[in-house]
């Protein structure tokens, strides 16, 4: 039967069992898609690449490396036995616990193992493919290497896993490091971060900083060196400190940034500050003289009295000699002609009580209460270092202003920011902050710490042929309960400023918790004179026992002719010792050689006249 010329039966029977078929097929199709194993997620791609840190000379500290995280999506896995057997292998994961965590756990995601090495991840890509595993990926995550270990691990700072930063310039530079992108098309490559910091002057510190932990059984030490003029950290030490690349396994002691975080009673040192703001406010002269008796007492109009003991009685002495002995009590009387507010005013036009801005995170403060709270003890006091806490950046930053004549100098750990392809986006340069002496009061107080130096309480930091500026101090901690100062436990600082007549470095040392001797003069001096000699030498000071000559670069190179000795003795310098025998054939000289090579030294010197029977020493080498 046909209903027309087109319809029939035969046809849409025909139609029918096609659509039939086709509809059976999707529907096996979709099954298959659910019932079957996941599919992978496309792994992410890495677009944009973290700036690297380096020294001021292009060394490198922190550099990018990516490492991988594998991931695993439970329900993707149809075999979990046979997932374990090939993984255990080349993740080093037992292949039980492999299998636990693939059979269950909080939610279908986990990570199997995070941040392998690119060779541990093409072990583990090697066995997905071999074993043909679903439900695995290998993320890449940014991570850093760090070259140098420890070296300036506190200024350099560490990721976190998310590959942001968590300490030091890390995470006070992480968007100049690693922009933000505003979307995939425009991802911008982090800049490179140039410190001031000097690799190798920042080794030779770190190893004096070691060793003065050990020698002196102390729970830390800072030191800073800068640059006098520029406000350039060169070097950056706080002992202990953490592996950068063990940063997990690190103790928290070895993770604390002590020169920004740490706020501690600065002792003595702190008197070239009280003394320098007097001589500045004209309450004072440099020849007026003050009467220690072994101690400074103040008694107060309802008849309480202040005392402040002395370590000696020091007689009557001016104010270099104050700084020289480090009186407390001269120190006290010179402070007493200060009014409180002005006092205070001048120690936060040096700094004290606020940040410096140092380019590291959670610096702080300080302690330092407004004059209005002081007691009638707090101003002699805080003249001589305590009831006040300061930092070692402070202590360095507000020093700057006796080598710049009166203008405190803005401290830096940053000189310059490069893009990837070595455009220099910023240079540092020199941040006057404010003149807080006169450039006269300024040079009395560099005479001042010369001579304590050369003849008073910090000789032991002095080098012998550079002439230093030098303040010790010794601070006694608080109790840990808050009230009350130790009787054990003590801070010993040393500053040194140098060439004395012509500053370039600030020098600055702390150490915390020393047992047995705690005199800064006796135990901090002597550590500030050996990281100065390291200091000088690296940088190419001049010193006064070197021979400095100029030369055109041109040698002459003269013949070898015997010496003939006339009337005068001649120089010598540079004779090779075969070009001597005409010497040892006068009866009438005694000539004494020491070395072998060519004449180094000699006495007498040349253009003596010649004697008889007199000596001639030379030195060969």
């Amino acid at each position: 039967m046909e209903i027309n010329g087109f319809y029939s039966v035969r046809r849409m029977i025909f139609l029918g069992t096609f659509f039939v078929l086709f509809a059976a097929a999707i529907v096996a199709a979709y099954g298959t898609r659910m019932l079957g194993p996941r599919p992978d997620p496309a792994t992410p791609t890495l677009s944009a690449e973290r700036g690297s840190i380096l020294d001021r000379n292009g060394k490198i500290l922190a550099v990018q490396t990516t490492l991988y995280n594998i991931a695993v999506t439970r329900s993707s896995i149809p075999d979990k036995k046979h997932f374990a057997n090939l993984l255990a292998p080349v993740t080093g994961i037992s292949e039980d616990e492999i299998f636990s965590m693939a059979s269950s756990g909080p939610g279908d995601f986990f990570y199997l193992k995070k941040k392998i090495s690119e060779s541990e991840k093409t072990a583990v890509a090697a066995a997905i493919k071999q074993g043909k595993l679903h439900g695995i990926r290998l993320e890449p995550v940014l991570s850093r290497t760090y070259p140098e270990n420890r070296l300036a691990s506190h200024i350099i700072g560490f990721l976190g896993d998310d590959g942001t930063g968590l300490t030091g310039v890390e995470y006070s530079f992480q968007d100049i490091l690693s922009p933000l992108s505003v979307s995939p098309a425009e991802v911008q490559d982090g800049y490179n971060v140039m410190l001031t910091i000097d690799a190798t002057l920042q080794y030779e510190l770190e190893k004096i900083g070691k060793e003065t932990m050990e020698n002196t059984d102390a729970e830390a030490v800072l030191m800073l060196a800068a640059n006098a003029r520029s406000g350039e950290i060169l070097a950056y030490i706080s002992e202990p400190a953490a592996n950068l690349n063990q940063y997990s396994q690190s103790t928290q002691s070895q993770r604390l940034d002590r020169p920004a975080l740490y706020a501690f009673e600065p002792g003595s040192v702190f008197k070239i500050f009280t003394i320098a703001a007097a001589l500045d406010l004209g309450v004072i002269q440099d020849s007026d003289l003050f009467l220690c008796d072994g101690g400074y007492s103040l008694t107060t109009p309802r008849g309480e009295q202040i005392q402040i003991k002395c370590l000696h009685q020091h007689g009557w002495l001016t104010a270099r000699e104050v700084i020289k002995l480090s009186c407390n009590d001269g120190t006290g009387q010179i402070v007493e002609k200060i009014p409180d507010d002005v006092f205070e005013s001048k120690l936060r036009q040096f700094g004290f009580g606020s940040k410096t801005g140092i380019e590291l995170p959670g610096e702080t403060n300080g302690i330092f209460n407004r004059s209005t709270y002081w007691s009638l003890r707090s101003k002699p006091t805080i003249a001589i270092g305590q009831e006040i806490s300061v930092s070692a950046l402070q202590m360095v930053e507000a020093a700057t202003a006796f080598a710049n004549k009166g203008e405190t100098i803005k401290l830096t750990l940053l000189s310059k920011l490069y893009s990837r392809d070595g455009t220099l986006i910023y240079s540092h340069q020199r941040k006057p902050i404010t003149p807080v002496l006169s450039p006269e009061a300024a040079s009395l107080m560099l005479s001042y710490m010369q001579t304590t130096s050369e003849t008073g309480t910090g000789t032991r930091a002095s080098v012998g042929d550079v002439p230093m500026a030098v303040k010790t101090g010794t601070a006694q901690m608080r109790n840990s309960g808050g009230t009350g100062y130790s009787d054990t436990d003590f801070i010993s600082s040393c500053i040194g400023i140098f060439p004395a007549d012509d500053p370039e470095i600030i020098l600055y040392l702390a150490i915390v918790k020393p047992v047995g001797e705690t005199y800064g003069g006796r135990i901090a001096a002597p550590v500030v004179s050996k990281a100065a000699n390291v200091l000088i030498d690296s940088l190419g000071f001049g010193r006064g026992k070197a021979t400095s000559v100029t030369h055109t670069g041109l040698i002459r190179i003269p013949k070898n002719k015997p010496v003939v000795l006339g009337d005068i003795i001649p120089d010598f310098s540079g004779v090779p010792k075969k070009m001597l025998t005409p010497l040892f054939e006068r009866s009438d000289i005694i000539v004494r050689i020491s070395g072998d090579g060519y004449v180094v030294e000699q006495s007498p010197e040349a253009g003596t006249p010649v004697e008889k029977g007199m000596t001639i020493d030379l030195v060969l080498e």
